[in-house]
């Protein structure tokens, strides 16, 4: 170790140590480990070395050794507290992980954890293998696929360590990743001293970490290894034969020895010199030891110590306990140390205890060499029982220390510590034990500040119970050290907690009680103003700031200056009156009662107080002051000089004084309401304290007239204590006098901004500079109220009240827009008992809370202090731990996994039919206590079924219909199946249940007449469903909530069931809603009843085992004693052929939605191939074909219609003939009219294609959005359009074809899409229903995505030429009833839409499952739509947050660049849009990325356009 020229025996102290290994988290339980003897070691059992991933070939091989260390804890990482998201902290090396957080304990530990003062810090450390990027992360291809290798590599390279401790830590001094094998950490030590005594760097972080996974493994032993036979490392014994790896990590914080003890740092040992070297060649192999280097090194280090052999008395060595290391290592100690006496210095080895620690061996060697000698205790070294033979004790000094001791008493107590790695570099260091604390100068101040902080509110609450034990576990500790160290050595962090306290018992018990006089406050830090607040006349008191003045040296300098200089205006010293003897008491009272002296003793306690603060570092950014306390601030602002200040306020005062005897009342109420009352009288306005509080003056008798008047009222009033008409007419007499004097004094302009009493606006320089302003100050109205409500303009003031009382701070809090701001008073009430100084340390506290800076040496006070050890950070952990996958890796192959949703070339694999799969029937089950919220009938088979849930041990809420809400017992409940209003009432009654049961759609189909009929079935069934999912949502909930809609005739599953189209709506949400919220898992059974009483006892029975399922199926169907899945079977369709197609040659077809994207696609396909005669329908009106010429010449080409208008022509044009007619189809007379005209037109109708619908945008519609109008909107064309349809064909001869154009909504689902995928459902169940009548072909197709040229289309989206392709093999198949179309593998798409699996990339629950929104300070908002969705899954995926809200900061969240350009990345593909980088820093929320991505997708579309590319599944 280089020595420091100027400071010849400059030497490293060891202020700060942290450390994990197993059997102790921290440096006092691996003291009491390593005294104690304890060998920390764990046999494994099959179980766990099968879990471990250890074939049983292995491990019942005879050499197989099932031994290991096992650190505890390893998943566990305060990701959030380092600014990592999760999916960070998964990816990142544990090794990392621990070294992070023992690197932050070993500066808390030092009292440097925070940067101020500490100067530059420097890292030097490293680490093992990262075997968990081996073992857990590469094992996962589709984690390599989706995250990208460089960025595995980032998280878990060696090189990375030291630079990024120092990049999370904002360390600005060298940063060194140190790898030297075995003794990489006591290298990094070495390192560490060198930077430091070059001064390179002030504080130097230096450690290293290991971690072996899987941890609970053994190993096969091989004769002749490294590694022990039977787990046990028995370092220089004769049963020694190897070692065996462990896992720790150690850190120690290093300063040099002058600086720490300049400091007041605590030192736990001292280095007094290093050396490293290496072996060279010099030896029988790379891996082997050698004599001659080792001895080497320890010989420079001692040199470098400047001490002799003999002064030391112990040897920490490396002592693997191996047959070759073992002689070597004492062999080349004996060259050393020869001829000193035998058994005189002691050995031992960590090994013994902990095994071998790979790059963490040495510097845990070295922590547990300190410890020893602070403690003055060796202990013992493990398994020795007789020496190695081999080992050459008779040579020398050394002999293993077996049982803990004293440490033999000497001048100076040295130890050295060895460690060498495999490869020849070999560290040594020599320790000495701390010096002697010297003598110091103890803290003055009687009473302390304690502040606290932590990055949340849980570990706040930690925090202050950890210090409560330390201080009753160390009641020898001064409080004024811990209070120092609290706010020098810690990091301030938002949440926020103080104390004053006088002693430590009294801090104990009340950071134990959670006393009331601890404050706790959340805030940041940087962002806060603070400003002056100067009370006036009514403030002073005799023994003002007494306290402070005889504990504050600062305060009572500033009160002597301005007492000296007020002394000549006032001939008498201003002390005597302000701080009299017991003795003089009444007198002081009497005089400061006279203006003459109260008001100078007023200006001198608030003019030292705020000197005092500025002292202590709070700079004010504004000052106001009342009345006469404006020229405390005017002097404070650099207004007037301190000697013009007290000249003029002297000279005011006897003006005042000179006087006739006037009087002031406090009113409470506005100025405005007290002006009219004052009319006709010599009282007038004094003061505008606050919104509802003002201040009258003049004579006394007038005062006492409003006074009297005011209490007829019953307006509260009090009369002031003052002797004066203040800010009255009566002062007028003294303007002139006092103006002349202000006129012979200089007046600057502010160097801090003041606010004016005379308006209550901001002091200008020309008003600050005005004598007849100061003079007129003192006359005219104090305008306090509105410069307070200037003041609170700026959101991050904070005011303080700067004099004695609390006045001004009552005032203040009454403002209007006060709410929720820091308003704090640095001096008590004159009744108030508490100590000066404890109420001026307790303001201190309260700035400190809300982010004031605090200029910490200063504020503590007079005295040394010391740094102490305290409890460290305690962190609030999670587990993040991606665990291997074992066997093939062709699951998530990245190559292949991809391809199943990819487009099918093959248009004849498209094509897909229901075919519902036989399923196991769930088991029966019981659970008992858990709530089940049931809908339904008062009797019949739900009924019985509610009762069937009952008896399994449910407490079952019974729900039935009825015209109102009530309570009919305390488990039933009555509603209106309908009404929003109703189900909120009923959570608010019942709260959130674990489970739901909706029945009320199972049974047969409602009679009568068949509008009231759907209008009931619509009520009891999707708005009913809709109401109480959407209560469910808004409410907080603890768990998941599943529900069961159990139904009839909503699905076609033997084709001979009753259908009830109505019921089909329920299928929408109850696929939509899983994916929109996490927490609400609906399903759908479809139940169809046995008419035979008797069979239904079995059916009851199943029914209650399935809607106990906690995640099955979302659509399940039971048909007797048959379970049925929802499957879709996969057929193919061969082309269409002329003599198969069902489309005739000049064939009359009608299409609904005509004129939109798809409607008019098909015409044009249906004009080309048969010249059909097309009856077109849209809503919206459309000119005449007469009016076509006139429209293109007023519009333009590029105009929508004109566009559609030539397309049209184009059809006439190859043979066809249009007619176009405008129609709501949701009114049956409007539907009716239109086939009637199509008939009249052409005489025959021959198909209809109903494509009718909301499209784009406005089918998304989350659940949280989707009231009963946005629900009607998305039902009006589907459900009411199809069945007007069926009612107009009726009456006419069969048709060829019905065709409804439905959705894979139906099928997939979709967020945002509840309403949309119902309506589909309505369409596919009519469809089958009508198909059983024979006749026309009814066909309802759940269609794929579709596209038109200038479109971007999506990845399985079909051209129009595509689409009308499909349709046409389809009708000449004689399809029936419902198909599905899917241009990629629909079971794919079903199981990454409807059981959230990811195909192609990984998602976020295959790399771990999501965490909690950590440190993010917004409230959770939930996505709202299909693009929020989307993005928020990116997110989830990218940061592995489980649900991030729509207004959460991405970088609160844990992102920074490299994430975020991943982030966009992924936006771009998903969403098909260029969006820059930056958009995400200017916008870094869910929110502003999906207004980009719409402003993106939006600009330079036509709305027709627009709405296509935000259709995600028509």
């Amino acid at each position: 170790m280089a020595q420091d020229p100027s400071s010849p025996s400059e030497a490293v102290a060891i202020v700060g140590m942290a450390l994990r290994v197993p059997g102790a988290r921290d440096p006092d339980s691996f003291w009491r480990l390593i005294d104690d003897g304890v060998e920390p070691r764990t046999s494994f059992s099959d179980a766990e070395l099968e879990s471990a991933g250890v074939p049983r070939a292995v491990r019942e091989q005879p050499g197989y050794v099932r031994e290991g260390f096992v650190l505890d804890g390893v998943a566990a990482f305060d990701a959030a507290f380092f600014g990592y998201s999760p999916r960070e902290a998964e990816l990142l090396d544990p090794q990392h992980r621990l070294f992070l957080e023992c690197a932050w304990e070993a500066l808390e530990r030092s009292g440097h954890g925070d940067a101020r003062g500490r100067g530059a810090t420097s890292v030097f450390a490293g680490e093992g293998r990262s075997t968990y990027l081996i073992a857990n992360l590469l094992t996962r291809p589709d984690l390599v696929a989706s995250q990208g290798l460089f960025s595995l590599m980032v998280a878990n390279e060696k090189d990375f360590l030291a630079t990024r401790v120092s990049h999370r830590l904002d360390l600005r001094g060298p940063s060194l990743t140190v790898q030297t094998a075995c003794s990489t950490s006591l290298v990094a030590v070495h390192l560490a001293c060198q930077s430091l005594l070059s001064g390179e760097s002030d504080l130097s972080l230096a450690g290293g970490v290991a971690l072996a996974l899987p941890q609970r493994a053994g190993y096969s032993y091989r004769d002749g290894g490294i590694l022990s036979p039977d787990g046990r490392c028995r370092p220089f014994d004769a049963r020694g034969e190897g070692t065996i790896g462990g896992s720790g990590v150690g850190v120690v914080a290093l300063k040099r020895l002058s600086d720490a003890l300049e400091a007041g740092d605590r030192i736990h040992a001292v280095i007094r010199g290093s050396a490293i070297n290496n072996d060279g060649a010099d030896k029988v192999g790379f891996t082997a030891p050698s004599v001659d280097g080792q001895s080497q090194v320890i010989s420079e280090a001692l040199a470098v110590a400047c001490v002799e052999p003999d002064s030391i008395q112990y040897v920490e060595a490396h002592g693997t306990a191996t047959q070759l290391g073992d002689p070597i290592e004492v062999a080349a100690l004996n060259q050393v140390f020869q001829g000193l006496p035998r058994g005189s210095i002691a050995l031992g080895s960590v090994k013994s205890n902990l095994g071998h620690m790979d790059a963490a061996a040495g510097v845990v060697s070295l922590i547990k060499t300190a410890l020893a000698l602070e403690h003055r205790r060796l202990p013992p070294s493990l398994h020795f029982q007789n020496p190695n033979p081999r080992v050459p004790f008779d040579d020398g000094p050394f002999a293993v220390n077996t049982a803990s001791r004293p440490w033999p008493g000497a001048k100076s107590r040295r130890a050295g510590v060895s460690s060498f790695g495999m490869g020849g570099t070999n560290a040594h260091v020599v320790l000495e034990e701390a010096p002697t604390p010297a003598q110091r100068t103890p803290a003055q101040r009687p009473w302390q500040l304690l502040a606290l902080s932590a990055r949340t509110a849980p570990a706040l609450e930690e925090m202050t119970d950890r210090l409560a034990t330390h201080l009753e576990q160390h009641p020898e500790v001064a409080l004024a050290d811990v209070a120092h160290t609290l706010m020098v050595g810690r990091r301030r962090f938002e949440h926020r907690r103080v104390l004053v306290s006088q002693d430590a018992r009294e801090a104990r018990e009340a950071l134990a009680a959670r006393d009331a006089r601890l404050l706790t406050e959340a805030a940041r830090d940087g962002r806060c103003s603070v400003a002056f607040l100067f009370p006036g006349q009514g403030s002073h008191h005799v023994d003002m700031g007494r306290g402070l003045y005889a504990a504050e040296p600062r305060f009572r300098e500033h009160v002597d200056a301005c007492c000296e200089r007020f002394a000549p205006h006032l001939g008498s010293d201003l002390r005597r009156i302000l701080f009299p003897a017991a003795s003089e008491h009444a007198e002081a009272t009497r005089k400061l009662e006279q203006t003459t002296f109260g008001h100078p003793a007023l200006f001198t306690i608030e003019y030292a107080l705020a000197r005092w603060w500025m002292d202590v570092g709070v700079r004010p950014q504004a000052l106001i002051g009342h009345s006469v306390g404006m020229y405390a601030a005017a002097c404070v602002a650099g207004i007037f000089t301190l000697e013009d200040a007290t000249a003029m306020l002297a000279l005011r005062a006897r003006l005042i004084q000179q006087l006739p005897a006037g009087s002031m009342l406090s009113v409470a109420l506005p100025e405005a309401e007290v002006r009219p009352l004052l009319a006709g009288r010599p009282v007038g306005i004094a003061a505008s304290n606050a919104p509802s509080l003002c201040v009258v003056s003049g004579p006394p008798d007038a005062v006492h007239s409003v006074q009297a008047e005011l209490v007829a009222r019953g307006v509260e009033c009090r009369l002031l204590h003052s002797t004066y008409a203040g800010h009255s007419a009566m002062l007028e007499p003294m303007l002139r006098p006092l103006e002349e004097a202000l006129r012979r004094v200089r007046l600057s302009p502010p160097s801090i901004p003041c606010v004016s009493n005379l308006t209550g606006t901001w002091l200008t320089d020309a008003e600050a500079t005005d004598p007849r302003a100061w003079a007129e100050q003192v006359r005219r109205p104090v305008r306090f109220a509105e410069g307070v409500a200037t003041l609170l303009e700026e959101p991050d003031r904070l005011l303080l009240e700067v004099g004695p009382g609390q006045a001004l701070t009552m005032l203040a809090r009454q403002a209007t827009n006060a709410a929720g701001r820091t308003i704090v008073a640095s001096m008590r009430r004159p009744q108030d008992p508490q100590p000066d100084a404890a109420v001026l340390l307790n303001a201190a506290g309260r700035l400190w809370l809300a982010g004031a800076e605090l200029d910490v040496e200063r504020l503590l006070g007079p005295g040394e202090h010391r740094r102490v050890e305290l409890p460290p950070y305690p962190f609030q952990r999670e587990d993040y731990w991606l665990e291997a996958v074992a066997g093939t890796y062709a699951a998530a192959d990245p190559r292949t996994a991809g391809t199943a949703l990819r487009k099918r070339d093959d248009a004849a694999e498209w094509f897909y039919q229901p075919a519902w799969k036989p399923t196991p029937p769930p088991a029966p089950s019981a659970v008992s206590g858990e709530r089940v919220l049931a809908f339904v009938d008062a009797t019949g088979f739900v009924a019985e079924l509610a009762a069937r849930l009952e008896a399994g041990g449910s407490e079952v809420v019974r729900v039935v219909p009825a015209s109102g809400f009530s309570q009919r017992d305390a488990r039933t409940f009555e509603l209106v199946p309908g009404e929003p209003a109703h189900y909120r009432a009923l959570l608010e009654a019942v709260g959130t249940p674990r489970r739901v049961v909706h029945a009320w759609g199972l049974g047969p189909a409602i009679g009568g007449d068949a509008d009231a009929a759907l209008a009931t079935e619509l009520e009891r069934g999707f708005h009913g469903l809709v109401a109480l999912l959407r209560a469910i949502q808004a409410r907080p909930v603890n768990g998941p909530v599943d529900v069961a809609v159990l139904v009839s005739g909503a699905l076609e599953v033997t084709g001979d069931e009753p259908l009830v189209p109505a019921r089909a709506l329920m299928v929408g949400p109850c696929k939509v809603v899983p994916q929109e919220h996490v927490g609400l898992r609906t399903r759908c059974i479809d139940v169809r009843l046995p008419e035979d009483a008797s069979k239904q006892a079995g059916l009851l029975e199943r029914l209650a085992a399935e809607v106990r399922l906690d995640a099955a199926e979302p659509v399940v169907a039971w048909r007797g004693s048959r379970r049925y899945a929802e499957h879709f079977e996969a057929t193919r369709l061969p082309s269409a052929s002329a003599d198969t197609a069902p489309l005739r040659e000049a064939g009359v077809y009608l299409l609904t939605g005509g004129l939109g994207r798809i409607g008019l696609g098909l015409a044009e396909h249906l004009a080309a191939a048969v010249r059909a005669r097309l009856v077109l329908v849209g809503r919206s009106p459309f000119p005449s074909p007469e009016e076509w010429d006139a429209w293109l010449r007023a519009h333009g080409e590029e105009d929508e219609v004109s566009r559609k208008i030539h397309r049209l022509r184009a059809m006439e044009a190859r043979g066809a003939q249009v007619l176009v007619l405008s129609a709501d189809v949701s009114r049956r007379a409007e539907l009716e009219s239109v086939v009637a005209r199509a008939r009249a037109r052409f005489g025959a109708l021959h198909g209809v294609v109903h494509s009718a619908g909301i499209i784009g945008a406005r089918t998304s519609v989350p659940l949280v959005d989707l009231e009963r109008e946005r629900s009607e909107e998305q039902l009006a064309a589907k459900v009411h359009g199809t069945r007007w349809l069926t009612a107009a064909l009726a009456g006419g001869p069969p048709l060829d074809f019905v065709v409804l154009q439905s959705s894979l909504s139906t099928v997939l689902g979709g967020p945002g899409f509840s309403a949309y995928a119902a309506a589909n459902a309505f369409m596919d169940t009519l469809a089958c229903e009508r198909a059983r009548a024979g006749g026309t072909q009814w066909l309802s197709v759940d269609w794929d995505g579709w596209h038109q040229d200038g479109e971007v289309p999506g990845a399985s989206d079909m051209t129009l030429a595509e689409g009308s392709d499909a349709l046409r093999r389809l009708l000449s198949a004689r399809a029936e009833g419902r198909w599905a179309v899917s241009t990629t593998d629909l079971s794919a798409r079903q199981a990454m839409w409807l059981r959230r699996e990811r195909t192609g990339t990984a998602p976020a629950t295959s790399t771990g499952a999501g965490h909690s929104r950590r440190g993010v300070r917004t409230a959770f908002v939930a996505p709202r739509d299909s693009v929020e969705q989307g993005i928020a899954a990116i997110w989830a995926e990218l940061l592995g947050v489980a649900e991030p809200g729509i207004h959460d900061d991405f970088f609160e969240l844990g992102g920074h660049s490299l994430v975020g350009a991943q982030v966009v990345a992924r936006v771009r593909q998903a969403f098909q849009v260029e969006l820059r980088l930056g958009t995400l820093f200017e916008t870094p929320t869910i929110a502003g990325m999906a207004v980009a991505i719409v402003k993106s997708r939006t600009e330079n579309m036509s709305e027709e356009e627009l709405e296509s590319l935000l259709s995600e599944l028509e």
